[in-house]
């Protein structure tokens, strides 16, 4: 993988601007990240605003989760945007998967609604 990419810290210096450049780099509303981590999205909304209300340390936990980010950058402006082991050869700090293909298989997994998940499961012991 590419070294990671160095940002301009003044620019994203508060809490606000780091979630609005997580919910930006993966390309989605705030509706979107609302729908992933489980909240209203007058939530994320309210977290972008300058001296808005700021999220709880579990709720930056799944925006660090959900938008693949260090936590730690998420949560100070310290350290690199990603893990160091996160980015190395596709290594997660936390293996949960194979190879690229089950990561892709369980990111898709995780944002599908329940009812889905229950469906997809079924579906893929069929095929087995």
């Amino acid at each position: 993988m590419p070294p990671a990419r160095s940002w301009n810290t003044r620019a994203l210096a508060t809490l606000p601007d780091r979630i609005r450049h997580v919910r930006r780099l993966n390309r989605l509303t705030q509706a979107a990240l609302a729908k992933r981590i489980g909240v209203g999205p007058s939530a994320v909304a309210q977290w972008e605003l300058p001296g808005g209300t700021s999220p709880t340390v579990e709720n930056l936990i799944k925006i660090a989760l959900s938008g693949e980010v260090s936590f730690e950058w998420l949560a100070t402006g310290r350290g690199p945007l990603r893990s160091e082991i996160h980015q190395a050869d596709g290594v997660d700090a936390f293996p949960t998967t194979m190879d690229r293909i089950e990561d892709r298989l369980l990111s898709a997994f995780r944002r599908l609604k329940p009812r889905k998940r229950e469906l997809f499961v079924h579906c893929m012991e069929e095929i087995l």
